[in-house]
This record gives C-alpha cells, structure tokens and sequence, in this order.
C-alpha cells in the first residue's frame, strides 16, 4: 500500500552565500571568477536541497569607506551593510586581484577593518586572478594565512585565473571542485557547530560582534572601578 501524499516535497533549506570581490574593471575577471563559483556552487547545493541566497560585496563602490575606516575607525553606513553580510554569510568566495605578486591592497584593506570575530567557522573559497601564471602562489602563499587569523575554514583547492586559463577544461573541473569542497561545509553544517558549543573555547577580541560572546561581568567591582566606580 503507498504512502499517503503529503501534498508537497520538503521545502529546501535557505542558506546565504556572500560573494566578495575586488575587481576594478568593467568587465572584472575577477569578478567573473567569484560568480563562476557562486553559480556552481548553487547547483551543487539545490540537488542536496540547499537554496543558496548570494550577496554581492563589490569592494570597488566600497573604496572610500574603506579607506576612510581605516585611518579614522569611522564605519559607514554602506560598509556597515557589507560587514553584516559577511556577519550573516554561511559561507563566501573571496577574490582579488593580484597586483605585483601581491593580493589588492583593497581586498586586503577590507578583511582589515572587519571585526576579529566576525568570521569564525566561516567556509572561504579563496580565488585570485592575474595577467601572467607567475603569480599563482599567492592565493597559498598570501591569502591562506590572512583567513587562518580570521579563523575561517578555507576550502582546499584555490583558484587562480591567467588568461589562458579561461579556455581550459581544466580549470572548469577546478572550479566544480572548489564549490563542492565548500557545499559540504555548508551543507554539513561547520560554523554553526563552531559557533554552537565550541564558540566559548575561542579567543575573542574585547567588543569584537557585540561583545555578547565574551562572558564578562560587566557589574563586577573590578569593572565598575574601572568605569571610574559607575
């Protein structure tokens, strides 16, 4: 005897995606690259039943207040909005362009001005592009050690992107691989287990997301003596 129909499927799990890019161009490669990513990744995640809901941070509209955050700590409203997305992001592809063997001193300036512990357990495909292979070690060698202070889960496989690149079979395969290295965190869910029980086992930066994960008694002696005894 068949089960009676229930009328409709399970509903698929919505999960958001923030894509960051740094690209200056119009058209960007690098921009290019973050939404190849983005769009496979979205197919890998609905035939698991995810529904990724994608968000653009164009860092180019951001420059100003981004500069202006670092030299002042002033955050402006449009910068407020972007970290927020990223607060909020289950998951992201970052991706800068290089210029002189090095990430863009605007993508970097960005991860800068975040809070410390914004992105704790937060799955991060890294991807770079550039005018010559020369620069391919620097999504390793570069932008690995700035998402590990971040404490963020990159995924295995970076992406890089010369101009020869944008033909090849290869480098299609290397994209599918990345978005399903980071579907997985998703859909396993990684950060909200890291910031479940494990979120108290972390060193966390004073005021840093609120400062509502830090446990201190705000009403303590010491403290009201260091309020100058309010």
């Amino acid at each position: 005897m068949n089960a009676p129909f229930d009328g409709a499927a399970a509903a698929p799990r919505t999960m958001s995606l923030a894509v960051v890019t740094a690209g200056t161009s119009a058209p960007s490669t690098t921009t290019m690259l973050a939404n190849r990513v983005a769009e496979k990744a979205s197919t890998l995640a609905a035939a698991q039943g995810i529904e990724l809901s994608v968000s653009i941070v164009d860092l180019r509209a951001l420059a100003e207040d981004i500069t202006t955050a670092l030299v002042t700590q002033h955050v402006s409203p449009a910068l407020e909005r972007a970290s927020d997305i990223m607060r909020d992001a289950d998951a992201i592809v970052a991706s800068t362009p290089v210029y002189k063997a090095g990430a863009s001193g605007l993508f970097t300036a960005f991860f800068q001005v975040l809070d410390n512990d914004l992105l704790i357990g937060t799955p991060v495909v890294l991807a770079a592009t550039a005018g010559s292979a020369r620069h391919a070690l620097v999504v390793d060698d570069q932008l690995r050690g700035l998402f590990a202070y971040l404490r963020t889960i990159t995924v295995p496989t970076s992406l890089f992107a010369a101009p020869d690149d944008w033909t090849s079979g290869e480098f299609g395969k290397r994209i599918e691989r990345a978005a399903s290295e980071l579907v997985a965190l998703i859909a396993g869910g990684f950060r909200d287990a890291v910031r479940g029980d494990a979120w108290g086992a972390y060193q966390h930066s004073y005021g840093s997301a609120g400062g509502t994960e830090l446990g201190i008694d705000l009403d303590s002696d010491l403290m009201r003596l260091a309020t100058g005894g309010r």
